[in-house]
This record gives structure tokens, C-alpha cells and sequence, in this order.
């Protein structure tokens, strides 16, 4: 045979090989995709847990609070949620953060106990 001919035989599999190589590089970034969000998921789940606990405040409140402190400070939530984790580990909050934060928590808060 040809070389003309063999290349036109190999031509179907070179293409197939570059479809499956195509969708093994989709996939793995799906993958790494779906694994950053899980972990962000995470990461914002216990740091709404924190809020609860530290703020005092429903837990459906907590992503709303989030949320709102995402928005005033023009900080992803996950990076807002990782703050309050290492707060909660004893480091410090940085001002405006913690500013924002209290606003939030104060406006989210339910009446003080014992009142009507």
C-alpha cells in the first residue's frame, strides 16, 4: 500500500484519538471543577455554622449574612467564609470585615432573650 493510502486509513483513528483526548481533558476539569466546589460548599456550611453560634442568629440567616458581607466588601463569599473560620481558630478579623460583619449579624439577630 501507499503512503497516501495508510495516512487515509490512520486519518478516522488520529481523529477519534484527538476526540477521546479532548474529552479526557474536559473531564478532569469537570472534575477539578466539581472538587472545588465541594470544598467551598464546605468551607461556607461550617462558617455559616460559626455564624450561628458567634451571632446568634437562625441558620438560614447564616449564607444570607454571608452574602451581604460578600457584597459590602467586594470579597468572594468562600474567601468571606474563610476569614470567619480562621477567626473561630483565634486569628483576627480584618477591620472592614469584621465591620461589615457586625452590621450584617446585628440586622439578621433575633430580639434579645427574654423580651417580648
Amino acid at each position: 500500500m501507499s503512503e497516501l493510502g495508510l495516512r487515509g486509513h490512520d486519518a478516522p483513528l488520529a481523529t477519534a484519538e484527538c476526540r477521546l483526548r479532548a474529552e479526557v481533558v474536559r473531564l478532569r476539569t469537570e472534575n477539578r471543577q466539581l472538587h472545588q466546589a465541594l470544598t467551598s460548599h464546605a468551607v461556607v456550611n461550617q462558617a455559616i455554622g460559626e455564624l450561628v453560634t458567634l451571632g446568634q442568629i437562625a441558620p438560614q440567616d447564616g449564607f444570607t449574612v454571608l452574602r451581604e458581607v460578600s457584597q459590602h466588601t467586594n470579597t468572594r463569599v468562600t474567601a468571606i467564609a474563610d476569614q470567619i473560620l480562621e477567626y473561630a481558630q483565634g486569628a483576627a478579623l480584618p477591620e472592614v470585615l469584621r465591620l461589615h460583619l457586625r452590621t450584617a449579624l446585628a440586622h439578621h439577630a433575633g430580639p434579645p432573650a427574654g423580651s417580648c
